[in-house]
């Protein structure tokens, strides 16, 4: 995979799991996910931010291995949470998802979302 992620050492280091920036070159395919939130296949919106999480992260991979794609192909993360004392939760699932590795990652705490059960919302582009 084209895809290297970059911590220059003349910038600080980062508070968490994720890095600066990451340096896609050569022919790739470029996938951009819509915003992801909690709601299962049957259409159930998810209680808490911890069921959203998981289930997010299961949106996100059902959509990357429906074009044989991975977590490992995945870039960059943007999460869009309501509730800032939800962050160690947050983390948390990221961390189970993706394991040892780390994206480039953005994190955001917003009024709301398209609808007020939503907790969570997660984008990601992938590389591939």
């Amino acid at each position: 995979m084209p895809m290297e992620f970059i911590n220059p050492p003349n910038v600080h280091d980062t508070a968490g799991r994720y890095h600066h920036a990451a340096l896609i070159t050569g022919p790739a395919r470029r996938l951009v996910l819509s915003g992801q939130v909690g709601t299962a296949p049957d259409g159930t919106i998810l209680e808490g931010v911890e069921a959203q999480a998981r289930q997010i992260m299961a949106n996100i991979r059902a959509i990357l291995e429906s074009q044989g794609m991975g977590l490992a192909n995945v870039a960059k993360i943007t999460a869009f949470l309501t509730d800032p004392s939800q962050i160690p939760a947050w983390r948390a699932a990221r961390t189970e998802a993706f394991g040892g590795a780390a994206t480039a990652s953005t994190l955001l705490i917003v009024a709301g979302l398209a609808d007020p059960r939503f907790l969570l919302e997660v984008e990601a582009e992938a590389v591939g």
